[in-house]
């Protein structure tokens, strides 16, 4: 097998573990679910232009969810002006139940949506996908200590929005 075969092979098995976990990241950073699969799959071409570099990383799932990061930014920034007219969007969106926990999810959701994108992003990578501090501030190309600060910021805006219980709940901190 030449190298560029072991390459392409690696990426395919690094795409097959991966992409879901991409586009749910995008998903929950952005609150869209067609942008999501759009900024998964742009971060799995620009990874696998890096391809090269991104096998050298520490960890390429990393160096992938920073991909996905800053394209979710950059996608957030160019509609700043279109805001108004998305959450109009939601807010005329008909309820539909599809289980006893939807209303929660929506709640979330809708909290989630009010975070600055950096809180969010922090909140989302430590509680939704697990990720320890470190990690999550690769991912975003900042400082622990900055994502300590804004996780600890992020869950508090939560808690005050959906209650102490609900967010203790959504950040895994309930009582099982």
């Amino acid at each position: 097998m030449t190298e560029d075969e072991a390459a392409a092979a690696d990426f395919h098995a690094f795409f097959e573990r991966h992409h879901a976990e991409l586009s749910r990241l995008a998903y929950l950073l952005t609150g869209e679910a067609d942008a999501a699969d759009d900024l998964a799959a742009d971060a799995m071409v620009a990874l696998w232009h890096r391809w090269d570099r991104a096998r050298r990383a520490d960890s390429a799932a990393a160096y992938a969810r920073g991909i996905v990061a800053n394209l979710a930014r950059s996608r957030i920034r160019s509609t700043v002006r279109e805001r108004r007219r998305v959450l109009l969007f939601w807010s005329h969106r008909p309820e539909r139940t599809d289980g006893p926990d939807m209303a929660a999810v929506m709640d979330v959701r809708a909290a989630l949506d009010t975070l600055p994108f950096r809180k969010r992003a922090c909140v989302v990578l430590r509680y939704a996908f697990d990720l320890s501090e470190k990690d999550t501030a690769a991912a975003l190309g900042i400082s622990v200590g900055t994502v300590k600060s804004q996780t600890s910021k992020g869950t508090a805006e939560l808690q005050r929005l959906l209650g102490a219980r609900a967010a203790d709940e959504l950040v895994g901190r309930g009582s099982r």
